[in-house]
């Protein structure tokens, strides 16, 4: 029973520790172990305590929701729980969420789980969520990376779609590299089969602006051109699968025309509201 547990383990301690481009002396050195009992488990001639399973994939980097996997392997029960963000548990949680998002306006910011499905996000999102072509990609669950580049969705009134794409691809591929999430892998193949489209403009290159700090996404929302500059943003040390795999996108504005056009844009949601 024990030898069929870690001969399950092993391989995928291994394949976790190759995907991470560490050599079996690399990863004992860092997980202070030998690297004799780290070479027993991953060929399944020493079984692994569950202790042991979580520190491997603590230095491996391996998301929880993948060392819940590794823990069954081993014949262990899995540690983390996934519960929905209504959940009353993550109250706290999904408060802090709302407010970062409210606090935000005038400027875009929503939430996105670990395949971009919209979860929520704040009333600056709206006017953007109007450029959208194909009623279709608005139906949820909304997957973001699919909203931003599709051909009815943002792509044609990005302006710098080419370079906004790479940026897109490139945290997406990083994504796939760390997780090799199956479906991310999935995603990741339909947004490159994207065709551009036809208001796209060839590839700058990074941006020319010498005063520039990020790749910019530059939007034509009717009569304005508006420009931002993004963050990311994830919970410290989670240890519920659901805030491990949650991440709020802010958008902030990359010149004083932006941010004064969001300003009008807000007043003018407010003038208009019941």
């Amino acid at each position: 029973m024990n030898s069929h547990r870690s001969a399950a383990i092993g391989p995928l301690i291994r394949d976790w520790r190759q995907q991470r481009r560490l050599s079996q002396l690399d990863l004992a050195l860092e997980a202070e172990i030998s690297q004799k009992h780290l070479s027993f488990v991953e060929s399944g001639r020493s079984q692994p305590s569950r202790d042991m399973v979580l520190l491997l994939a603590e230095h491996l980097g391996v998301p929880l929701r993948e060392r819940n996997t590794l823990l069954l392997a081993a014949g262990y029960a899995p540690v983390y729980l996934e519960r929905a963000l209504e959940d009353p548990a993550l109250q706290a949680a999904k408060s802090a969420v709302d407010l970062i998002l409210a606090g935000h306006d005038p400027c875009p910011a929503l939430a996105v789980d670990r395949h971009w499905t919209l979860l929520s996000a704040n009333a600056a999102v709206g006017p953007l969520l109007a450029l959208v072509v194909d009623a279709e990609l608005l139906r949820p669950p909304v997957n973001v990376l699919r909203l931003a580049l599709h051909p009815g969705g943002l792509a044609g009134a990005v302006l710098n779609w080419a370079e906004w794409r790479g940026h897109l691809v490139a945290r997406l591929r990083q994504q796939v590299r760390v997780g090799a999430d199956p479906v991310l892998v999935e995603l990741l193949a339909e947004l490159l089969g994207y065709p551009a489209p036809p208001t796209a403009q060839p590839d700058a290159g990074p941006p020319a602006d010498e005063a520039a700090i990020a790749v910019p996404l530059r939007l034509r929302v009717g009569e304005e051109v508006l420009s931002f500059t993004s963050t990311t943003t994830v919970f410290g040390t989670p240890v519920d699968i659901t805030l491990s795999e949650l991440a709020l996108e802010t958008f902030f504005p990359a010149d004083d025309a932006t941010a004064a056009a969001l300003r009008a844009m807000a007043e003018l949601r407010r003038a208009s509201a019941p």
